[in-house]
């Protein structure tokens, strides 16, 4: 997707005040600065600041100008810190935190899928994991796939909160995807996995969908764990998540 300026100066704040080239508790340059080295007005450097304290990112206060917040204060649902983050270089602190909020979300809403999910939410995820099934087998895309298949059942699960956050999450498990699939083996292991999740799913039987969804996440928990211990830097990403609409 192509920005406008607006969206190009938040982008480039963003990035530096997530890859540390503004230290935390310092005031960024002042406007007129960013307007030269930005090239935009001072409308549009006001309305990316605006729009960064929305994400949790800076603060302003009298006669401190804009500020810099620690990380604990940034939004980590919003999707443009996660792909900023990325950008930035993974850590294992971020990935570990991924994964427990994995653990705590998606049992839940998986058994509330296996009770409510529709003819037509298995459709979708029928067809995700088709897509994942085709691209193990004749390569592709299977991470769009994978998080589809993913989003899907957080749709099914018939809760508006639940569907909302699927959205928030989209970012988060795109990421986590990523690194667990580096792993050469990763996608051909994982599928069979997916597919015990599908079919308690489909049986509506919550108590096995709930299994099959710890096993699967407990699977890439340790694909990330072993891609830690191999002390290889982790990847920038630099593709935004794939975002679906819900139903």
């Amino acid at each position: 997707m192509i920005k406008n300026v607006h969206g190009n100066t938040v982008d480039h704040l963003g990035e530096a005040i997530v890859a540390g080239r503004y230290a935390v508790g310092a005031s960024i340059p002042p406007e007129p600065v960013l307007c030269q080295e930005l090239g935009v007005s001072r409308t549009v450097v006001r309305e990316a600041v605006k729009s960064l304290i929305a994400k949790g990112l800076m603060t302003t206060g009298p006669k401190v100008g804009a500020r810099v917040l620690p990380a604990d204060n940034w939004n980590w649902f919003d999707p443009d810190v996660i792909l900023w983050q990325s950008k930035a270089g993974l850590t294992p602190g971020f990935l570990r935190d991924l994964q427990d909020l994995r653990r705590v979300v998606e049992p839940a809403a998986i058994r509330l899928a296996a009770e409510r999910a529709t003819p037509g939410d298995i459709l979708d995820i029928e067809a995700a994991y088709a897509g994942m099934k085709r691209a193990v087998e004749e390569g592709g895309d299977y991470v769009t796939h994978d998080l589809r298949f993913h989003q899907g059942l957080l749709r099914a699960c018939g809760n508006r909160m639940l569907v909302q956050m699927s959205k928030a999450l989209g970012a988060l498990l795109r990421t986590s995807f990523e690194i667990s699939t580096l792993r050469p083996d990763g996608p051909a292991r994982s599928l069979p996995l997916h597919r015990a999740v599908l079919d308690a799913v489909i049986a509506h039987q919550p108590n096995e969908a709930e299994i099959a969804i710890r096993l699967l996440i407990d699977g890439a928990n340790t694909d990330i764990e072993e891609v830690l211990a191999s002390r290889r830097g982790l990847p920038k990403l630099n593709q935004p998540a794939t975002w679906l609409i819900a139903a």
